[in-house]
């Protein structure tokens, strides 16, 4: 039970993390930042619902690791982006392109509701070192879905 309270903190740390680094460090997110945290919140809410149901713990825990992974999953496709692997399919993620011959009215027209930054433009929180937000989002996933899937074979007894 223990073990399935604490995967469902440390899931719920990681999004909370992030809106504070937003707040406390003003880096802005793009769209693929956002959607990486959808993922940690599930797995919270399930892992809560794991460690409150012992019959169900086995389910509910090992689909809270999974919903962990596919943030890191989501993370590591980041990353690629941020290299230049591979360019984001998601319109939000894409860099606001000035047409020639068009209007002011008609480019501000065509600016994303939100604010956001391409995807494409990695965000350091520590100066010097050169590992992204996106990249210690899988560091962070992997790490925590490891220490889940211990914590779910012990029966949680840690």
């Amino acid at each position: 039970m223990f073990g399935m309270t604490r995967l469902a903190l440390l899931a719920a740390a990681a999004p909370l993390f992030a809106w504070s680094s937003e707040g406390l460090f003003g880096l802005a997110p793009c769209e693929l930042c956002l959607w990486q945290r959808w993922p940690y919140l599930l797995a919270a809410v399930l892992a809560f619902g794991a460690a409150a149901s012992r019959r169900a713990r086995p389910v509910l825990g090992g689909l809270a690791i999974l919903a962990v992974l596919a943030s890191g999953a989501i993370g590591a496709f980041h990353v690629g982006v941020e290299q230049g692997w591979w360019p984001s399919p998601l319109a939000g993620c894409q860099a606001p392109r000035a047409v020639p011959g068009a209007s002011v009215e008609d480019m501000l027209r065509n600016l994303a509701p939100a604010p956001t930054k391409p995807c494409d433009a990695p965000t350091y929180l520590v100066p010097g070192l050169p590992v992204s937000m996106a990249a210690m989002n899988v560091l962070y996933a992997l790490g925590l879905a490891a220490a889940a899937l211990i914590w779910l074979r012990r029966g949680t007894r840690i």
